[in-house]
Protein backbone atom coordinates (compact mmCIF):
# COMPACT_ATOMS: atom_id res chain seq x y z
CA UNK A 1 0.00 0.00 0.00
CA UNK A 2 2.76 2.48 0.94
CA UNK A 3 4.72 1.53 -2.18
CA UNK A 4 1.72 2.38 -4.36
CA UNK A 5 1.13 5.59 -2.40
CA UNK A 6 4.76 6.63 -2.95
CA UNK A 7 4.61 5.69 -6.64
CA UNK A 8 1.42 7.70 -7.22
CA UNK A 9 2.78 10.71 -5.33
CA UNK A 10 6.02 10.65 -7.32
CA UNK A 11 4.12 10.39 -10.60
CA UNK A 12 1.75 13.20 -9.64
CA UNK A 13 4.38 15.62 -8.35
CA UNK A 14 6.70 14.98 -11.31
CA UNK A 15 4.21 16.30 -13.87
CA UNK A 16 4.36 19.87 -15.23
CA UNK A 17 0.94 20.43 -13.65
CA UNK A 18 1.22 18.70 -10.29
CA UNK A 19 -1.62 16.54 -9.00
CA UNK A 20 -2.41 14.03 -6.26
CA UNK A 21 -5.20 11.44 -6.26
CA UNK A 22 -8.18 12.32 -4.08
CA UNK A 23 -8.33 8.70 -2.89
CA UNK A 24 -5.42 9.49 -0.57
CA UNK A 25 -7.56 11.93 1.41
CA UNK A 26 -9.01 8.99 3.26
CA UNK A 27 -6.87 7.86 6.15
CA UNK A 28 -8.41 7.72 9.64
CA UNK A 29 -8.20 11.49 10.11
CA UNK A 30 -9.41 12.14 6.58
CA UNK A 31 -12.42 9.87 7.14
CA UNK A 32 -13.33 11.80 10.29
CA UNK A 33 -12.91 15.17 8.57
CA UNK A 34 -15.11 14.13 5.68
CA UNK A 35 -17.81 13.08 8.13
CA UNK A 36 -17.60 16.63 9.53
CA UNK A 37 -17.79 18.10 6.03
CA UNK A 38 -21.02 16.22 5.32
CA UNK A 39 -22.57 17.84 8.41
CA UNK A 40 -21.51 21.40 7.49
CA UNK A 41 -24.37 23.86 6.80
CA UNK A 42 -22.63 24.83 3.53
CA UNK A 43 -22.38 21.25 2.30
CA UNK A 44 -25.73 20.98 0.54
CA UNK A 45 -24.92 17.68 -1.21
CA UNK A 46 -25.58 15.41 1.76
CA UNK A 47 -28.75 17.22 2.82
CA UNK A 48 -30.13 17.26 -0.72
CA UNK A 49 -29.57 13.55 -1.32
CA UNK A 50 -30.79 12.74 2.19
CA UNK A 51 -34.04 14.56 1.35
CA UNK A 52 -34.52 12.28 -1.66
CA UNK A 53 -33.83 9.15 0.38
CA UNK A 54 -36.12 10.31 3.19
CA UNK A 55 -39.09 11.65 1.23
CA UNK A 56 -39.01 9.39 -1.84
CA UNK A 57 -37.90 6.13 -0.25
CA UNK A 58 -40.75 4.04 -1.63
CA UNK A 59 -40.39 5.51 -5.12
CA UNK A 60 -36.70 4.54 -5.09
CA UNK A 61 -37.54 1.00 -4.01
CA UNK A 62 -40.20 0.71 -6.71
CA UNK A 63 -37.65 1.85 -9.30
CA UNK A 64 -35.33 -1.02 -8.33
CA UNK A 65 -37.83 -3.49 -9.89
CA UNK A 66 -37.31 -6.02 -7.09
CA UNK A 67 -39.98 -7.94 -5.19
CA UNK A 68 -40.11 -9.03 -1.53
CA UNK A 69 -40.20 -12.69 -2.50
CA UNK A 70 -37.04 -12.63 -4.65
CA UNK A 71 -33.60 -12.31 -3.02
CA UNK A 72 -31.27 -9.60 -4.31
CA UNK A 73 -27.93 -8.05 -3.40
CA UNK A 74 -27.78 -4.39 -2.40
CA UNK A 75 -24.20 -3.27 -3.02
CA UNK A 76 -22.97 0.17 -2.00
CA UNK A 77 -19.70 1.46 -3.46
CA UNK A 78 -17.90 3.83 -1.07
CA UNK A 79 -20.41 3.29 1.71
CA UNK A 80 -19.10 5.87 4.19
CA UNK A 81 -21.30 6.08 7.28
CA UNK A 82 -24.35 4.74 5.41
CA UNK A 83 -26.55 7.54 6.74
CA UNK A 84 -28.70 7.85 3.61
CA UNK A 85 -28.77 4.13 2.88
CA UNK A 86 -30.28 3.41 6.32
CA UNK A 87 -33.55 4.89 5.05
CA UNK A 88 -33.63 2.24 2.32
CA UNK A 89 -32.49 -0.57 4.61
CA UNK A 90 -35.19 0.14 7.18
CA UNK A 91 -37.94 0.36 4.56
CA UNK A 92 -36.81 -2.77 2.72
CA UNK A 93 -36.65 -4.76 5.95
CA UNK A 94 -40.01 -3.46 7.18
CA UNK A 95 -41.57 -4.62 3.91
CA UNK A 96 -40.03 -8.09 4.12
CA UNK A 97 -37.59 -7.85 1.23
CA UNK A 98 -34.98 -10.63 1.11
CA UNK A 99 -31.54 -9.13 0.57
CA UNK A 100 -27.97 -8.77 1.80
CA UNK A 101 -26.50 -5.31 2.20
CA UNK A 102 -22.90 -5.29 0.97
CA UNK A 103 -21.07 -2.03 1.71
CA UNK A 104 -17.79 -1.76 -0.22
CA UNK A 105 -15.02 0.62 0.82
CA UNK A 106 -11.24 0.91 0.57
CA UNK A 107 -11.20 2.02 4.22
CA UNK A 108 -11.51 -0.89 6.65
CA UNK A 109 -11.96 1.64 9.44
CA UNK A 110 -15.08 3.04 7.77
CA UNK A 111 -16.51 -0.45 7.19
CA UNK A 112 -15.92 -1.50 10.79
CA UNK A 113 -17.66 1.63 12.09
CA UNK A 114 -20.59 1.14 9.71
CA UNK A 115 -21.05 -2.53 10.58
CA UNK A 116 -20.99 -1.81 14.33
CA UNK A 117 -23.49 1.01 13.92
CA UNK A 118 -25.90 -1.05 11.81
CA UNK A 119 -25.77 -3.96 14.24
CA UNK A 120 -27.00 -1.58 16.93
CA UNK A 121 -29.54 0.41 14.91
CA UNK A 122 -30.84 -2.14 12.37
CA UNK A 123 -29.99 -5.60 13.74
CA UNK A 124 -32.48 -7.22 11.37
CA UNK A 125 -30.40 -6.22 8.33
CA UNK A 126 -27.94 -8.79 6.96
CA UNK A 127 -24.68 -6.83 6.51
CA UNK A 128 -21.75 -8.34 4.60
CA UNK A 129 -18.95 -5.73 4.39
CA UNK A 130 -16.53 -5.99 1.48
CA UNK A 131 -13.11 -4.40 1.94
CA UNK A 132 -11.20 -3.61 -1.24
CA UNK A 133 -11.30 -2.30 -4.79
CA UNK A 134 -14.76 -1.82 -6.31
CA UNK A 135 -14.16 -3.90 -9.42
CA UNK A 136 -12.39 -6.72 -7.60
CA UNK A 137 -15.37 -7.00 -5.25
CA UNK A 138 -17.90 -6.84 -8.09
CA UNK A 139 -15.95 -9.44 -10.06
CA UNK A 140 -16.09 -11.76 -7.05
CA UNK A 141 -19.87 -11.30 -6.87
CA UNK A 142 -20.50 -11.57 -10.60
CA UNK A 143 -20.97 -15.33 -10.67
CA UNK A 144 -23.71 -15.28 -8.03
CA UNK A 145 -26.26 -14.41 -10.77
CA UNK A 146 -28.55 -12.89 -8.13
CA UNK A 147 -30.24 -9.61 -9.09
CA UNK A 148 -28.13 -6.67 -8.00
CA UNK A 149 -28.85 -3.08 -7.07
CA UNK A 150 -25.64 -1.03 -6.88
CA UNK A 151 -25.56 2.30 -5.04
CA UNK A 152 -22.96 4.92 -5.95
CA UNK A 153 -24.06 7.94 -3.96
CA UNK A 154 -22.85 11.38 -2.93
CA UNK A 155 -21.85 12.37 -6.47
CA UNK A 156 -18.64 10.36 -6.10
CA UNK A 157 -18.77 9.98 -9.87
CA UNK A 158 -17.99 13.71 -9.96
CA UNK A 159 -14.43 13.06 -8.76
CA UNK A 160 -13.72 11.64 -12.23
CA UNK A 161 -13.22 13.28 -15.60
CA UNK A 162 -16.03 12.54 -18.06
CA UNK A 163 -13.76 10.13 -19.96
CA UNK A 164 -12.84 8.31 -16.74
CA UNK A 165 -16.50 8.24 -15.68
CA UNK A 166 -17.46 6.62 -18.98
CA UNK A 167 -14.79 3.96 -18.53
CA UNK A 168 -15.77 3.44 -14.89
CA UNK A 169 -19.45 2.95 -15.76
CA UNK A 170 -18.57 0.67 -18.68
CA UNK A 171 -16.43 -1.51 -16.38
CA UNK A 172 -19.15 -1.44 -13.74
CA UNK A 173 -21.72 -2.60 -16.28
CA UNK A 174 -19.39 -5.39 -17.40
CA UNK A 175 -19.63 -6.84 -13.90
CA UNK A 176 -23.43 -6.78 -13.84
CA UNK A 177 -26.16 -8.73 -15.58
CA UNK A 178 -28.91 -7.37 -17.84
CA UNK A 179 -31.69 -5.91 -15.70
CA UNK A 180 -29.45 -5.03 -12.76
CA UNK A 181 -29.79 -1.46 -11.49
CA UNK A 182 -27.38 1.33 -10.58
CA UNK A 183 -28.51 4.19 -8.37
CA UNK A 184 -26.16 7.03 -9.30
CA UNK A 185 -26.04 10.17 -7.16
CA UNK A 186 -25.12 13.29 -9.15
CA UNK A 187 -24.64 16.89 -8.04
CA UNK A 188 -26.41 19.21 -10.48
CA UNK A 189 -24.96 22.36 -12.05
CA UNK A 190 -25.87 25.44 -10.02
CA UNK A 191 -24.60 28.97 -9.24
CA UNK A 192 -21.17 29.55 -7.73
CA UNK A 193 -22.64 31.19 -4.62
CA UNK A 194 -24.21 27.83 -3.75
CA UNK A 195 -21.30 25.60 -4.78
CA UNK A 196 -18.20 27.43 -3.54
CA UNK A 197 -19.02 27.51 0.21
CA UNK A 198 -19.33 23.71 0.13
CA UNK A 199 -15.62 23.54 -0.77
CA UNK A 200 -14.41 26.55 1.22
CA UNK A 201 -16.46 26.73 4.43
CA UNK A 202 -16.17 29.40 7.12
CA UNK A 203 -15.01 26.89 9.77
CA UNK A 204 -12.09 25.78 7.61
CA UNK A 205 -12.98 22.08 7.68
CA UNK A 206 -12.55 21.70 3.91
CA UNK A 207 -9.18 23.43 4.20
CA UNK A 208 -8.12 21.00 6.94
CA UNK A 209 -9.33 18.07 4.83
CA UNK A 210 -7.20 19.19 1.87
CA UNK A 211 -4.15 20.04 4.00
CA UNK A 212 -4.40 16.62 5.71
CA UNK A 213 -3.01 15.14 2.49
CA UNK A 214 0.28 16.92 3.25
CA UNK A 215 0.25 15.62 6.83
CA UNK A 216 -0.33 12.11 5.49
CA UNK A 217 2.65 12.31 3.15
CA UNK A 218 4.81 13.66 5.97
CA UNK A 219 3.76 10.84 8.32
CA UNK A 220 3.65 7.89 5.93
CA UNK A 221 6.17 8.78 3.22
CA UNK A 222 8.61 10.74 5.39
CA UNK A 223 8.05 13.91 3.39
CA UNK A 224 9.19 17.37 4.51
CA UNK A 225 6.12 19.45 3.59
CA UNK A 226 5.79 22.67 5.60
CA UNK A 227 1.99 22.59 5.79
CA UNK A 228 1.85 26.29 6.66
CA UNK A 229 3.55 27.06 3.36
CA UNK A 230 0.52 25.81 1.39
CA UNK A 231 -3.03 27.12 1.20
CA UNK A 232 -6.37 25.57 0.29
CA UNK A 233 -7.44 26.98 -3.10
CA UNK A 234 -10.79 25.78 -4.51
CA UNK A 235 -12.19 26.94 -7.88
CA UNK A 236 -15.52 26.53 -9.70
CA UNK A 237 -16.42 27.09 -13.34
CA UNK A 238 -20.15 27.78 -13.37
CA UNK A 239 -20.36 27.38 -17.17
CA UNK A 240 -19.11 23.80 -17.43
CA UNK A 241 -19.97 22.80 -13.86
CA UNK A 242 -16.48 21.71 -12.80
CA UNK A 243 -15.24 22.44 -9.26
CA UNK A 244 -11.60 21.76 -8.42
CA UNK A 245 -9.55 21.80 -5.23
CA UNK A 246 -5.89 22.74 -5.13
CA UNK A 247 -3.08 23.10 -2.64
CA UNK A 248 -1.22 26.28 -3.57
CA UNK A 249 2.38 26.97 -2.61
CA UNK A 250 2.79 30.30 -0.82
CA UNK A 251 6.47 30.60 -1.71
CA UNK A 252 9.32 29.05 -3.68
CA UNK A 253 10.29 25.87 -1.84
CA UNK A 254 11.75 22.38 -2.08
CA UNK A 255 10.17 19.29 -0.52
CA UNK A 256 12.06 16.03 0.03
CA UNK A 257 10.18 12.73 0.21
CA UNK A 258 12.24 9.85 1.58
CA UNK A 259 9.86 7.19 0.27
CA UNK A 260 10.49 8.30 -3.33
CA UNK A 261 14.10 9.35 -2.83
CA UNK A 262 13.45 12.63 -4.62
CA UNK A 263 13.20 16.37 -3.99
CA UNK A 264 10.32 18.30 -5.59
CA UNK A 265 10.44 22.01 -6.42
CA UNK A 266 7.49 24.37 -6.01
CA UNK A 267 7.31 27.97 -7.15
CA UNK A 268 5.26 30.64 -5.40
CA UNK A 269 1.64 30.30 -6.54
CA UNK A 270 2.14 26.83 -8.05
CA UNK A 271 -0.82 24.53 -7.49
CA UNK A 272 -1.27 20.82 -6.78
CA UNK A 273 -4.62 19.58 -8.11
CA UNK A 274 -6.11 17.33 -5.43
CA UNK A 275 -9.76 16.86 -6.37
CA UNK A 276 -12.35 17.40 -9.10
CA UNK A 277 -16.03 17.68 -8.22
CA UNK A 278 -18.01 17.56 -11.47
CA UNK A 279 -21.59 18.88 -11.59
CA UNK A 280 -24.11 17.44 -14.05
CA UNK A 281 -27.27 17.85 -16.06
CA UNK A 282 -29.15 15.27 -18.14
CA UNK A 283 -27.25 16.18 -21.32
CA UNK A 284 -23.83 15.67 -19.71
CA UNK A 285 -24.85 12.36 -18.15
CA UNK A 286 -26.37 11.04 -21.38
CA UNK A 287 -23.13 11.86 -23.19
CA UNK A 288 -21.15 9.94 -20.56
CA UNK A 289 -23.52 6.95 -20.78
CA UNK A 290 -23.63 6.63 -24.57
CA UNK A 291 -20.66 4.24 -24.67
CA UNK A 292 -21.77 2.16 -21.67
CA UNK A 293 -24.41 -0.53 -21.12
CA UNK A 294 -26.56 1.77 -18.94
CA UNK A 295 -29.64 3.80 -19.78
CA UNK A 296 -31.54 6.26 -17.57
CA UNK A 297 -34.73 4.70 -16.23
CA UNK A 298 -35.74 7.21 -13.53
CA UNK A 299 -34.59 10.52 -12.08
CA UNK A 300 -35.31 11.78 -8.55
CA UNK A 301 -34.42 15.28 -7.36
CA UNK A 302 -34.69 17.25 -4.12
CA UNK A 303 -37.08 20.20 -3.89
CA UNK A 304 -34.40 22.78 -4.79
CA UNK A 305 -33.16 20.60 -7.65
CA UNK A 306 -29.62 20.80 -6.34
CA UNK A 307 -29.06 17.05 -6.58
CA UNK A 308 -30.32 14.05 -8.54
CA UNK A 309 -30.41 10.32 -7.94
CA UNK A 310 -30.60 8.57 -11.31
CA UNK A 311 -31.74 4.97 -11.60
CA UNK A 312 -29.76 3.41 -14.43
CA UNK A 313 -30.75 0.13 -16.04
CA UNK A 314 -28.11 -2.34 -17.19
CA UNK A 315 -29.23 -3.30 -20.69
Amino acid sequence: MLEQFAKDVDEGLSQPKKELSSKYFYNKKGDALFMEIMKMPEYYLTRSEMEIFTEQTQDLINAFSVTPSNYFELIELGAGDGSKTRKLLAALSDQGYQYDYMPVDISKNVLDLLEDSLQKDLPQVSVKPKHGDYFEILQSLKNSHHPKVVLFLGSNIGNMSDETATDFLYQLGANLQAGDKLLLGADLIKPAEVVMPAYDDKQGITREFNINLLHRMNNELEASFDVDAFEHAPEYNETNGVAKSFLKSKRDQHVAINATGKVYQFTAGEKIHTETSRKYNDEILLDILKNTDFTIAHKFTDRKQYFADYILNRE
